[in-house]
């Protein structure tokens, strides 16, 4: 699974087919006189006449389907079962936990119109960028405090949480890479994989990213990092595996580019895995909120989106490794966990985080080049 940036250069704070049943009722977000819910057009809490009246609609629905969410990402179990404790009259459905952002926009439509459709989304950047026609705009009611280059104008998609690409690695069986071409060698033959296909995946495509700029190359073309894993590939040491919790504890993916907050939980299962940024221009990523427009539970999307941008779980982003969109925000207000902030790993001193015009023409170079340079 897997998910993306966006552009915040002094990165303050930084920075993710099979079809789904088909089974369920024609609904979407229809009551039954055919007309749309309130809910469904609500763009904020105001527009429903307040947070209580935004609770008390979603409770009515009585149902959350949320798609593409491991519980071992970020912290998603514990906030997943912190939503369920809150709020036990929404039944929560976690639908294809390692699905790439690509898929989970696939299943939207595969299921439009039905009941099982997912209502919210969790995407990589240039996943969200292509698909802004499939979003209902939201504004939740921490607005502000989100940096105004970390979320689309009109709430259609929105940056949440995110870190830094990185590099993991089981300690017991290699050396520590201290450069990018550390990994073209010998000893890591067969070893290195990537978290998803690039051109589905905000991880992956993140790992091109820094592989780019590792390489002397810069955002606007990611032709140098295509080029790196095209020689990681003949030179045997790719692995094409998609990189999961259980890849790790088996020994099946030893050497792993991902999100810096998603190697560090391996540790759980692997107590020898260390993980390491390079020096040199560091790469950093937010993974992105958004709202199915065709929800058959919009009240319910819309409490998760204000429950997501909440101090209580931007801070458990952070208990999960990641850099909550806020934390700028509420270091100012002094509602920030400041023992868990101080646990972070130090940030690379030259960070690139790309635009959105930068993350549209890599993924337009991406899906024509990827392919054959990795075969």
């Amino acid at each position: 699974m897997s998910r993306m940036s966006r552009r915040r250069a002094a990165v303050l704070a930084i920075t993710t087919i099979a079809a789904l049943s088909l089974a369920g009722c024609a609904t979407g977000a229809e009551n039954a006189s055919g007309e749309k819910p309130a809910a469904a057009t609500a763009k904020s809490v105001s527009d429903l006449g307040g947070f209580a009246k935004l609770e008390e609609a979603a409770k009515a629905e009585g149902a959350l389907n949320v798609i593409a969410l491991p519980r071992d990402w970020a912290n998603y179990g514990e906030i997943l079962d912190l939503f369920a404790e809150r709020y036990p009259e929404i039944a929560i459905t976690e639908q294809s936990p390692d699905f790439s952002s690509a898929e989970e926009i696939t299943a939207a439509k595969t299921n439009e119109g039905l009941d099982t459709a997912p209502d919210v989304f969790d995407l990589g950047l240039t996943v969200a960028l292509q698909n802004t026609d499939r979003f209902a705009p939201y504004k939740v009611q921490t607005w502000d405090d989100i940096p105004a280059e970390l979320k689309e104008p009109t709430g259609l998609f929105v940056g949440d949480y995110g870190g830094y690409m990185s590099v993991g690695y089981d300690s017991a069986k290699f050396e520590a890479p201290t450069q990018l071409t550390d990994l073209l060698g010998e000893k890591f033959r067969g070893s290195v994989a990537i978290n998803g296909d690039p051109t589905q995946a905000g991880a992956a495509f993140a790992a091109v990213g820094l592989a780019t700029v590792q390489s002397g190359g810069k955002l606007d073309d990611f032709q140098p990092g295509i080029d790196f894993f095209s020689k990681l590939d003949k030179a045997g040491n790719m692995l094409k595996l998609d990189v999961t919790s259980a890849t790790v504890a088996s020994g099946e993916t030893p050497v792993v580019f991902d999100w810096d907050y998603l190697n560090a939980a391996h540790t759980a299962d692997v107590p020898t895995w260390k993980t390491v940024v390079f020096d040199g221009v560091g790469y950093a990523g937010y993974y992105n909120q958004a709202i199915n427009a065709d929800a058959p539970h919009p009240a319910a999307a819309r409490l998760w989106q204000e429950f997501l941008y909440s101090d209580e779980v931007q801070n458990l982003w952070l208990k999960g490794g990641a850099r909550p969109v806020r934390m700028e925000a509420m270091t100012t207000a002094g509602t920030i966990d400041a023992d868990l902030a101080a646990k972070l790993p130090k940030a690379p001193a030259d960070t690139v985080v790309p635009t959105e015009d930068q993350s549209t023409k890599a993924g337009t170079l991406l899906g024509k080049e990827w392919a054959a340079a990795v075969q």
